[in-house]
C-alpha cells in the first residue's frame, strides 16, 4: 500500500513559524510533524510514500532526504509557485500511487500538519466503497464539523450529529474519475496541472453510498495555529 502526505500549503496563519519553513516540517515533541506520520506509515509496512510540496519545496529533500531511514523511499510531488488543493495534489500525485498491477490499489492520504496518536494500522487495506474517512469530535476552531457518521459506517454530507474530518483517509483512484464534471467550469480546473478541492467528488460519493469511516476516540490535533503547537508541545512533553 502506498501513501500520500498533503504538505504543500503556504501555513499563512502559523506565520512567521512558516515563513523559513513549510508547516509539516516544524517539530512537535521534538521531531516535524510529518516525521510522526512517516513513523507511523512505515509502521504498518507502507514502503512508498508521496510528499506534495510548493511553499519552500527544497526543504522537504534537505530534512527529509529520500526516507531511508524510516524504511520507506519518498517521492516528491512538486507542484509549482502555488498548491493545487487537496484534489488536483492527489490527482498530481497519483501516477505514483497507482500501482501497475492493480490501478485501483487503494492508498493512504494523510494532511501533513496534523498530529494524532491514530493507529493507522485500524485503516481498512479495501475500503467498502470509494473513500474510508476517518472523523473526529468538533475541535472549538470548527464547532459546525464537516460530515455525518451514521450507524452503518457510512459518512453522508448532510445529517447530525456532525464530526470533522480528521485529514486521515484511504482512497481508490477512481474516485477521481469524472472529477471535471463535478467540479464543474472553475478556472483552476481549466488549466494543467488543475487546481480543485476534494471535497465536491467526496460528497458526490456520499450521495451514492461510496464512502465509509470511523470516528477516531483519541488524541488529535489540527496544528493551524502556533497557540495550538504550543498547546501540543506541552501535551506531549507531559506525556514522554
Amino acid at each position: 500500500m502506498r501513501a500520500l502526505i498533503f504538505a504543500a500549503g503556504f501555513g499563512e496563519r502559523m506565520r512567521p513559524l512558516t515563513d523559513h519553513l513549510p508547516k509539516p516540517l516544524i517539530e512537535a515533541g521534538g521531531q516535524p510533524l510529518i516525521a510522526w506520520h512517516l513513523r507511523k506509515l512505515a509502521d504498518i509496512g507502507v514502503r512508498e510514500v508521496v510528499i506534495n510540496t510548493s511553499w519552500l519545496a527544497e526543504k522537504f529533500p534537505q530534512i527529509l532526504g529520500d526516507g531511508a531511514r524510516w524504511g520507506l523511499r519518498i517521492r516528491y510531488s512538486h507542484e509549482g509557485d502555488a498548491p493545487l488543493e487537496t484534489g488536483g495534489g492527489m490527482r498530481h500525485a497519483l501516477p505514483w500511487l497507482t500501482e501497475e498491477r492493480d490501478p485501483d490499489a487503494p492508498f493512504i492520504a494523510v494532511n501533513g500538519d496534523i498530529w494524532t496518536d491514530y493507529d493507522f494500522a485500524r485503516l481498512p487495506r479495501e475500503p467498502a466503497g470509494l473513500a474510508h474517512l476517518v472523523l473526529v469530535d468538533n475541535p472549538e476552531h470548527h464547532p459546525q464539523g464537516d460530515f455525518h457518521l451514521d450507524a452503518d459506517g457510512r459518512v453522508h454530507a448532510d445529517g447530525d450529529p456532525r464530526l470533522t474530518f480528521a485529514g486521515i483517509g484511504v482512497y481508490r483512484p477512481t474516485l477521481l474519475e469524472g472529477w471535471r464534471e463535478v467540479i464543474g467550469p472553475t478556472p483552476g480546473a481549466q488549466v494543467e496541472p488543475s487546481r480543485f478541492q476534494l471535497a465536491p467528488l467526496l460528497r458526490t460519493a456520499m450521495r451514492k453510498g461510496q464512502v465509509h469511516g470511523e470516528r477516531l476516540d483519541g488524541r488529535w490535533t489540527d496544528v493551524g495555529t502556533p497557540q495550538r503547537l504550543q498547546a501540543l508541545n506541552e501535551e506531549l512533553q507531559e506525556t514522554a
